[in-house]
């Protein structure tokens, strides 16, 4: 039966991936989850920020990857959904005094409905026209938030300054502690939100229309809602992570959120393998940590030497960390058997 025939109403309903091409087992997630929370106990605060900023960018990535991995639509503008999501954030801390764990929420709804109406144009788009139109999406985000009668509440080409939140209930943590531990409770909720998105009725009709557009069509399932929707929930992850990224940071401006950021963010779909939700975090600390090696290696030729290490790994690995992880599973399987 294909993805498309599953969401057909009345039918069973068959998961249209496996299980493992989505998540880690059980066993492995508990043990990464045991070592992100023991982790900040014996780190300094910076390494504590990397951490955070590590996991900021995987909940990016995984955005990303809901839209392209999961409904098969290619997007070069996510960085104008982070974009938006750190400025909701900030104007609503600096200008109207507001909660930062209550901008997260907005920003999350804002974002929804940014994505949802880009969407609805983009539904005439495929491939790499669509690609473009995001593109310029990014392109413009930069410049739009620098226009003079937005200055007032954003900063215009100064940007704005965002206060770091202090531990609540006189918890005895650093800042950046209770914020990484913060952000990765955001992080856990929403990538199990993901993967029962996934495996949802809509999950299944998104990856009908990744696999075939003209047979979930004629199958029943509505291209046009699902599609909008799929850059909908995208661009809310995406802008949730903005907010965060906002607070870490402590600031905001127009020039942080460029077409670079978007790419990179592309790029670390693509190392962390496309549809597999657990390679988020693999892709993000390639694009956090990988330029910093490369710097290292040599400062003079930083992007000569990222360039090459790109290229192997996605010569040796071309389907990312999935086909490590799927190469893993396959060597445990064969030691339990000897």
């Amino acid at each position: 039966m294909s993805a498309a025939e599953e969401v057909v109403e009345g039918h069973q309903a068959v998961e249209a991936v496996p299980k493992r091409a989505m998540t880690l087992g059980t066993g492995t997630s508990l043990v990464v989850l045991a070592a992100l929370l023991i982790a900040p106990v014996f780190v300094k605060n910076f390494i504590i920020f990397q951490m955070t900023m590590l996991l900021i960018y995987g909940l990016a990535v995984l955005a990303l990857n809901i839209l392209t991995g999961g409904s098969g639509q290619f997007s070069l503008g996510q960085s104008a959904f982070y974009a938006v999501g750190a400025y909701t954030t900030a104007v609503l801390m600096e200008h109207f005094n507001v909660n930062y764990a209550l901008t997260l929420p907005i920003a999350g709804i804002v974002c929804f409905g940014f994505g949802f109406l880009f969407g609805q144009p983009a539904l005439r788009l495929s491939g790499v026209y669509l690609a473009l139109a995001t593109f310029a999406l990014a392109t413009a985000m930069p410049q739009l938030l620098k226009l003079n009668f937005l200055e007032h509440w954003t900063g215009g080409v100064q940007g704005l300054v965002v206060t770091k939140p202090d531990a609540p209930f006189g918890l005895p943590m650093s800042q950046d502690m209770w914020l990484y531990y913060f952000t990765l409770v955001v992080v856990i909720a929403i990538y199990i939100f993901s993967v029962n998105l996934l495996r949802s009725r809509s999950g299944r009709a998104f990856m009908a229309i990744r696999d075939n557009e003209i047979a979930a069509s004629a199958m029943g399932v509505d291209v046009a809602l699902y599609k909008t929707l799929a850059f909908g929930v995208s661009a809310a992850i995406t802008g949730i992570a903005g907010s965060l990224g906002a607070i870490a940071v402590q600031f905001v401006a127009p020039d942080s959120y460029t077409i670079t950021l978007a790419i990179s963010l592309f790029l670390g779909m693509v190392v962390g393998g496309v549809g597999w939700l657990p390679g988020s975090i693999v892709g993000a600390a390639f694009i956090i940590f990988v330029p910093n090696i490369a710097e290292g290696i040599s400062k003079g030729l930083s992007g000569a030497v990222f360039g090459v290490l790109l290229f192997l790994v996605i010569y040796l690995v071309p389907h990312g960390a999935r086909q490590v992880a799927i190469l893993g599973q396959q060597l445990a399987g064969k030691l339990r058997k000897n």
